[in-house]
């Protein structure tokens, strides 16, 4: 393998574990293991280090190594804030702005969402659902959206893993629900039906926002959760 494709499946591998939680947040990044794990030299793994830390999955630290970027009560803070107001105007762009190339790019991402919620594993549906998500993200191509909305995908993803866990019937019907929601978004985009992609965006974010709450939001936390929520 090329020196180049190595480099890339370095980006590929990190991506995949920090939105998976299989490198945690806030874990110390080994930069001499990785170099020899994917036969790289420092640079270009250093490269890898800053295009991740660009887009929100690792932070850089002076005169110590890289480290995942972690969720402290004050990211919870401000993710919890800014996702709904961040989703609807994604949405709201993606239908003005989609191509019919990414619409049926956004369809295909759904199948492979729906075959991961039959035969998946909770990692194989996080990154199902970040990738339908990272699409919506491409067709609304704000250049002043798009960096919080990696950010704040790279988030949901490690904090919602337990949401594609079901452990009762009414969390399998919520994964069911949120899937039928992505039915809903797409039919929206197509119709350039920016009101409606917007009002989605706003369910489809209440639905994840409940069982995040339960598993992960810290009791301490005084949050205005309601919010952004419609009565």
């Amino acid at each position: 393998m090329a020196a180049r494709d190595r480099k890339t499946a370095l980006s590929t591998h990190l991506k995949h574990a920090i939105l998976t939680t299989a490198i945690r947040p806030g874990a110390d990044l080994d930069e001499a293991a990785i170099c020899g794990a994917f036969e790289l030299s420092r640079t270009p793994v250093r490269e890898v280090f800053r295009e991740l830390a660009g887009l929100g999955y690792v932070d850089l630290r002076d005169n110590r190594g890289p480290r995942v970027s972690d969720l402290s009560h004050t990211t919870l803070r401000d993710f919890f804030l800014a996702a709904p107001m961040i989703y609807g105007a994604i949405l709201r762009l993606a239908a003005h702005n989609a191509t019919d190339v990414q619409i049926q790019a956004l369809r295909g991402a759904q199948e492979t969402f729906r075959a991961a919620l039959r035969v998946g594993s909770t990692p194989d549906r996080t990154l199902a659902n970040n990738r339908f998500h990272e699409i919506t993200g491409e067709m609304a191509g704000n250049i002043y959206l798009l960096p919080s909305f990696h950010r704040l995908l790279i988030d949901h993803a490690r904090i919602s893993m337990t949401f594609y866990r079901p452990e009762n019937s009414t969390m399998a019907e919520n994964v069911s629900e949120a899937s039928r929601q992505h039915d809903a978004i797409i039919d929206a985009i197509a119709a350039r039906d920016e009101a409606a992609a917007a009002h989605l965006a706003e369910d489809h974010w209440n639905l994840s926002r409940h069982q995040i709450e339960r598993f992960v939001m810290p009791s301490a936390l005084d949050l205005p959760m309601g919010s952004h929520a419609r009565p």
